[in-house]
């Protein structure tokens, strides 16, 4: 009986809502090597480092998982690597990092280490989110069309859905979009809620955000679907069918603390958040307490056979 019990309490911790506590930060507001003007879009690569999309510096600034500067690439132009406000940043199975440029309505993509590779348009207006599948297909918010555009790794062009409006599968102002390991897609809509698609487009459901206003969306690598409120300087997350497990922050500069955060990514394990704290020009970070992990199930298990 007590085995079972024992059992009972650990299965119970290991599958209990993400508890996040402040971790770290850096950044301050500045042109410098390490400082940001208006941090947005951040991703993060399979070996931990850490890409930040610094919109009004017209560049893309990347770091160790500790913060730590290591490299940056890009100016204020149209030529190739140059950018007219960078908004949001993905990493592909491929390795690349592919960025949105919303003032030149086209998304380039790079190495790791910023060379420049290649770019595509598709009469973009205005995107913003972005978003890259398992099987390397890229998925772009085209804002001003209200559409979800995707392609495949290289900008070849797959399909899209959607337009103007509030039914199912319409968007009004749509910001940003992540891919679930299932190849499911989620949207973060103007009109105050979530959408979520078949790799395809497909309608499959959503969920209200009110009150708030969602902006950055990610995926946790368990499914959970992450959002970032900047109405009152938060970030939600929810079940992959959008039931609310929980959120944390607040308005303030202090330690895990917001104002305006835009954007959050994963290290690849789940146990690391990263969040752009625009309005502060900084990142911070949060890692999971959660008493006891998924993994252990597989120890449970092994005891008690």
């Amino acid at each position: 009986m007590m085995k079972r019990v024992i059992a009972l309490l650990l299965l119970s911790a290991a599958t209990a809502s993400a508890a996040w506590v402040y971790a770290g930060k850096w950044g301050s507001r500045g042109t410098g090597n390490g400082q940001f003007i208006r941090p947005m879009g951040i991703c993060v690569t399979v070996n931990g480092n850490v890409y930040v999309g610094d919109y009004s510096n017209n560049r893309i600034q990347y770091f160790t998982p500790a913060g730590s500067f290591l490299g940056k690439w890009g100016s204020n132009g149209s030529g190739d690597g140059q950018f007219d406000d960078p908004r949001n940043l993905a990493v592909g199975p491929n390795g690349y990092i592919y960025a949105v440029d919303q003032g030149n309505n086209r998304v380039q993509y790079f190495t790791p280490a910023g060379s420049y590779i290649n770019q595509w348009r598709s009469s973009f207006y205005y995107p913003r989110g972005i978003g890259v599948a398992s099987n390397g297909w890229v998925y772009v918010v085209d804002r001003n069309h209200h559409q979800i555009k995707y392609f495949t790794s290289s900008g070849s062009f797959i399909g899209s859905w959607g337009s103007l409006g509030s039914e199912n599968g319409q968007f009004d102002s749509p910001e940003d979009v992540a891919v679930a390991a299932n190849g499911n897609v989620y949207v973060t809509d103007g009109i105050s809620r979530v959408q979520y698609f078949t790799r395809a487009g497909s309608f499959l459901g959503k969920w209200s955000f009110t009150p708030g206003n969602p902006d950055g969306i990610e995926v946790r690598p368990n499914g959970d679907v992450y959002v970032t409120d900047v109405n009152y300087d938060r970030v939600k997350y929810f079940t992959s069918t959008g039931s609310l497990l929980g959120m944390w922050g607040t308005s303030g500069s202090g330690n895990g603390e917001f104002l305006e955060p835009y954007d959050v990514a994963f290290r690849r394990d789940g146990t690391r958040v990263y969040v752009s704290d625009e309005g502060h020009d900084r990142v911070q970070y949060f890692e999971d307490n959660t008493p006891v992990s998924p993994s252990s199930l597989g120890r449970v298990k092994a005891l008690f056979e």
